[in-house]
């Protein structure tokens, strides 16, 4: 197995932050999927839902997954929350190194989240609905694909990094 972290969960889990400060404990190069996409095609999650549709973007997810599969370099990979819905991706993500599935719960993800206009799949009303019903539909997949849970409800950035780094040392 590869050395690189992978970390998967729901959006507002923690994933972007934790990789930051995986980075500043390890130097290991920071890959963000969602950032990558968006610089690659020069527009926002948001316009290329609007524009193409969900199944367009989870395409464009597992054409990075499948290149990023080719690379030798060593990285923490933070995925979009949606990436381990579709089946080659889980089996894509297992292959590149050991996943780590932060996991929050809803009310926890609803405070992260509040406020923030830039994730389409929670606009609209009622998002404690919306996300408890996500949660409900995708920790299965997450379950699937992750080497490790990390419960991240109530624990410091510290504590999750730590645990992160104890585990993938093993």
């Amino acid at each position: 197995m590869n050395h690189n972290i992978i970390l998967i969960g729901y959006m507002g889990s923690g994933k972007s932050t934790v990789a930051k400060e995986l980075y500043a404990k390890t130097g290991m190069e920071v890959i963000d999927t969602d950032a990558l996409i968006v610089k690659e095609q020069g527009r926002s999650i948001n316009e290329i839902f609007q524009t193409e549709g969900e199944e367009s973007f989870r395409r464009l997810e597992t054409e990075l997954l499948r290149r990023l599969s080719e690379s030798v370099s060593s990285y923490i990979l933070s995925t979009g929350g949606g990436m381990p819905v579709r089946e080659e991706n889980r089996a894509i993500l297992k292959s590149l190194g050991t996943v780590f599935f932060l996991k929050a719960d809803t009310e926890t993800i609803l405070k992260r989240v509040k406020g923030d206009t830039q994730r389409p799949l929670l606009q609209g009303t009622d998002q404690r609905a919306r996300i408890a019903g996500m949660l409900k539909a995708r920790t299965p997949m997450y379950e699937l694909t992750a080497h490790h849970r990390i419960e991240t409800d109530g624990k410091t950035i510290e504590e999750v990094v730590n645990e992160i780094l104890c585990l993938a040392r093993k």
